[in-house]
């Protein structure tokens, strides 16, 4: 039973670096500190309160040692997790296991990538798969368009609907001054554009940025005297459930169905709850699978669900609101992302992408081929 966690750590420094890409010469250690250096300010704390690192990276083979050498911390506790885009969180349900039982006081959680100045190719240190790799498929993008493809096929869901969220993230990224594109973006543009798996277009798939990004965790009562208002961990999940996709049992249901149950059942909530959301959206599929898969709408008609407007500013179910992977950026893994825009929404910080009285944000992201799901459900004060 998890429920003695629900609230006791909470978020106090968010930061970002590198967007959309770093100087020539740039290192991913470098959009790390980067972003590093703007938490610690943004919570009003110093680099040597810090005692807990976690970090991943598709770049960097010792995160968290090439951090912790740069920085020249020597934390008493570390975590190097790689679980994909979804890494950071599940570093956070890492993190306040690790605070809850005196392991370490404050947890910084960080990322780093040069994806976009290294040439715009998918840099990664992931090794080859003996069992796919040798059918020389296209990486992530091939393996995205097999659910999408599958969920075409079984639950009607059309070319249209994924093209709607699309759209969707570029009229919130038209609201964020540090959003890459925000160029006007039609139904028809996405349908129109090349071709890169079918069915996905270019514009079915995500941006590829440099960028940084780091948050720092601690005990609630710690919080209390932080720069910040905090924001605290209410329901943390992870699920693990295959590789490789062919090991993937069904093509249209994820991990999310374990994870969101186990940060639901630990934040006491439901989806009915949730006042804005941020699904991982590297292709126009994953926020249909986590949709239905997190339980805000039933299965096999995600499509059909998020592309009624619904997820457009003014919306009923805002949903990335930064602009996502989408149209704000995606260096390489965007699971960090997902948790400081929740933050920001809930320290009503948004300006004109601002959900108006959010008080329960939800972050989701996926890793691998939806083979790690992990979920993070985050609420203010008066959630408590």
């Amino acid at each position: 039973m998890n429920m003695p966690l629900r609230g006791s750590t909470a978020i106090v420094g968010i930061g970002m670096s590198g967007f959309p890409a770093l100087p020539p010469g740039s290192s991913p250690l470098d959009a790390m500190a980067l972003a590093i250096a703007d938490a610690l300010h943004d919570a009003g704390i110093r680099l040597h309160e810090i005692d807990g690192v976690f970090a991943a990276g598709l770049q960097l083979f010792m995160p968290t040692l090439s951090i912790c050498e740069y920085l020249g911390i020597e934390p008493r506790y570390s975590d190097s997790t790689q679980v994909g885009g979804g890494s950071f969180v599940a570093h956070l349900n890492h993190a306040q296991a690790a605070i809850s039982a005196g392991l370490c006081e404050v947890a910084l959680i960080a990322y780093g990538s040069t994806q976009r100045s290294s040439g715009g190719q998918f840099k990664t240190h992931s090794e080859p798969n003996p069992y796919e790799t040798p059918y020389d498929y296209p990486g992530p993008v091939a393996a995205y368009a097999l659910m999408a493809q599958r969920h075409m096929h079984q639950y009607g869901t059309t070319r249209e609907h994924l093209a709607a969220v699309a759209v969707s993230a570029r009229r919130w990224a038209q609201l964020n001054p540090l959003a890459l594109d925000k160029r006007q973006l039609s139904v028809a543009d996405v349908l129109g554009a090349r071709y890169v798996a079918t069915p996905f277009t270019v514009r079915d798939c995500c941006l590829v940025t440099d960028g940084g990004g780091a948050v720092i965790l601690m005990s609630a009562a710690r919080a209390a005297h932080c720069r910040q208002p905090p924001v605290y961990v209410l329901g943390v999940g992870e699920s693990v459930t295959h590789r490789s996709v062919a090991q993937m049992a069904d093509l249209t249901c994820t991990g999310a169905v374990q994870s969101g149950a186990r940060a639901f059942h630990q934040a006491g909530i439901t989806p009915k709850d949730v006042d804005v959301a941020q699904l991982y959206d590297a292709f126009t599929i994953m926020p249909v699978l986590f949709a239905e898969d997190l339980g805000f709408c039933a299965k096999g008609d995600g499509g059909r669900f998020l592309a009624d407007g619904r997820i457009d500013p003014g919306g009923t179910f805002p949903m990335n609101t930064n602009g996502g992977g989408l149209s704000f950026g995606h260096p390489g893994m965007f699971g960090i992302y997902t948790i400081i825009e929740s933050v920001q929404q809930l320290r009503g910080d948004c300006g004109a992408r601002q959900v108006k009285g959010a008080e329960v944000a939800l972050a989701h992201a996926p890793g691998g081929y939806m083979s790690s799901n992990s979920t993070a459900i985050f609420g203010t004060e008066a959630t408590l």
